[in-house]
């Protein structure tokens, strides 16, 4: 069976776009995203707000649509996949890990409901 890695998110920017250029020439521009959950407690009734902070990386020339034209606080869709990092401590901590969502397709939305897409697919 096949397996299949696929995530939608939407939320805000939680900081501006970084944009930066590898030594390949490929664009890389990152994304901090927060997404919000809001449910009721079953038990007290109290409306709860939950957030979870994402990682997002983008590449190529919708890299560079973001940098351009997002910026923090902005609402965004994200269409990818889940990615794995791991890396060494530099200060000898042991390895460190962390989940990314690598972009597909960002949709820039707006508070009028309207939208941009950058896609590279």
């Amino acid at each position: 069976m096949a397996d299949y890695n696929r995530i939608i998110l939407v939320g805000n920017l939680t900081r501006d776009p970084e944009l930066k250029t590898l030594a390949s020439g490929q664009p890389l521009c990152r994304l901090g995203l927060a997404s919000n959950r809001q449910f009721r407690n079953r038990q007290t009734g109290a409306m709860i707000q939950e957030v979870c902070f994402i990682d997002v990386d983008v590449w190529g020339n919708q890299a560079e649509s973001c940098k351009q034209y997002l910026q923090k606080g902005r609402a965004v869709l994200i269409e990818g996949r889940l990615k794995y990092d791991t890396w060494q401590d530099a200060n000898g901590g042991g390895t460190r890990s962390k989940h990314t969502v690598v972009a597909d397709k960002v949709v820039f939305l707006s508070s009028q409901g309207g939208a941009n897409v950058s896609d590279d697919m």
